[in-house]
């Protein structure tokens, strides 16, 4: 009896392991973000589209760091999908000087990923994303204030603030106040990008590095002040794939050309107002834009 319940046991096993075996892989993918509250829209408006297009499950990975830190995660495997700006990839990523050409940029990023990394860069989604000064309202107009070059004069008295990363990237704070001639009372304060504009308002801060897309910009009547020296590369926002996860799962491609050219930096800056300034949920923000967009 021992003997039979033992061949028992061991046949359950075997049955259990060759179904486990014949049981297809698993249609699921993860989507992750960089630390700022547009990375964390696109993420997703990326995971409600393809679920709804492709029936994948998407698990969400939100608020994890740097450029750096997502691109090493892509890179071993954790992430399979994520939005980058085109700029950002060429400079911090590809250590590349900038191009001054969007196509150019695109073109470069889109051959040296999947030569170097095998990284899939799909369309972008239709706006840009640049680097921004921003100063107080009541300043630009009382100095004056429309070009990073009219603050060359003001510069020595006033404090700047910025996040970590525009203080180490190559296209960041020390090749920007270089190219501008400019030199600051202090050197910049490093801060979590969410905390900017509140040291703006407070005025712990004269002028800081944010992003052109912000939806706070216009809610605490900021003003972003015009690149005349064409400093910054194009910053197009582009979503990168693992090419396993396309082999894997070959509808992903569809269903991101579907996204191609469909977000103006108009749109990208109201979603980001939504959620910053209006205090909106990200998952019912972008719900909103999809439908409105007949996606």
């Amino acid at each position: 009896m021992r003997r039979m319940f033992a061949c028992l046991i061991v046949l359950g096993v075997s049955i259990g392991f060759l179904s486990a075996c014949k049981r297809p892989a698993a249609r699921k993918i993860v989507i992750g973000s960089k630390f700022f509250t547009e990375q964390v829209v696109l993420a997703e408006l990326l995971a409600q589209h393809i679920e709804a297009r492709t029936g994948i499950a998407v698990e969400r990975k939100t608020n994890l760091g740097g450029t750096l830190l997502i691109h090493k995660a892509m890179l071993a495997g954790n992430l399979d999908l994520y939005v980058e700006y085109t700029g950002t990839a060429l400079t911090a990523v590809l250590g590349e000087a900038p191009k001054e050409s969007s196509q150019a940029t695109y073109q470069r990023v889109k051959e040296q990923y999947a030569l170097r990394f095998g990284l899939d860069v799909t369309e972008p989604l239709g706006f840009e994303n640049t680097f921004a000064m921003v100063v107080r309202g009541d300043d630009s107009e009382k100095l004056h204030l429309k070009n990073m070059s009219d603050i060359a004069v003001v510069a020595p008295k006033w404090r700047a603030a910025v996040g970590y990363e525009f203080l180490e990237r190559p296209d960041g704070f020390k090749g920007w106040s270089e190219a501008y001639g400019l030199k600051f009372a202090e050197t910049p304060r490093v801060m979590d990008l969410g905390l900017l504009y509140r040291a703006l308002t407070q005025h712990r801060a004269d002028i800081v590095a944010g992003n052109s897309t912000d939806g706070l910009i216009e809610a605490l009547h900021l003003v972003l002040l015009n690149d005349d020296k064409h400093y910054f590369p194009p910053y197009d926002a582009v979503p990168i794939v693992r090419h396993a996860a396309l082999e894997k799962l070959p509808e992903l491609r569809a269903a991101l050309t579907e996204l191609a050219g469909k977000i103006s930096a108009e749109e990208m800056r109201r979603m980001n107002a939504a959620v910053d300034a209006d205090q909106r949920d990200v998952k019912e923000v972008v719900r909103e834009f999809r439908a409105a967009k007949e996606l």
